[in-house]
């Protein structure tokens, strides 16, 4: 599994990348998915939102979107989107750690691709749990 960072006229400050690439291809080893390649691409508010515009119709800011780039039979290829400036406002609105609010968002999208949804309340509180449980495997209680 390859895992890359990259970002689009933001700046993360994402730190620990080694380790946390590590981290992250031990969750896909822990759901047991096969991954290829996640690419995460950090940008701007305008810049989510033009592409949940154009992909999702849907007209609104988000923090996040995961899309699908490899075939269901295939392993996964994908890319991540994440708004900084989202995972900023909402680590304020939740008094967390940017960093810790970060690294929920990257995970989220992880699982998203590990066939963990988010629509119903039942699937919310899933998700919620397995964010917090890697959450605190990562060092963060």
């Amino acid at each position: 599994m390859k895992i890359s960072f990259k970002e689009h006229n933001v700046v993360s400050r994402l730190k620990n990348t080694t380790k946390l690439k590590t981290f992250l291809v031990a969750i896909s080893k822990h759901e047991n998915v096969d991954f290829k390649l996640v690419t995460y691409i950090f940008c701007s508010d305008l810049y989510i939102l033009n592409l949940n515009q154009k992909f999702l119709q849907h007209d609104t800011f988000t923090d996040i979107l995961t899309f699908l780039l490899s075939n269901p039979e295939d392993p996964i290829t994908s890319e991540i989107y994440i708004s900084v400036e989202r995972v900023k406002e909402n680590a304020i609105l939740f008094k967390t750690p940017y960093s810790q609010e970060l690294l929920r968002v990257i995970i989220h999208g992880l699982l998203h691709l590990c066939n963990y949804k988010d629509t119903s309340a039942t699937q919310k509180k899933i998700m919620r749990s397995r964010e917090n449980f890697y959450l605190s495997q990562y060092g963060f209680t």
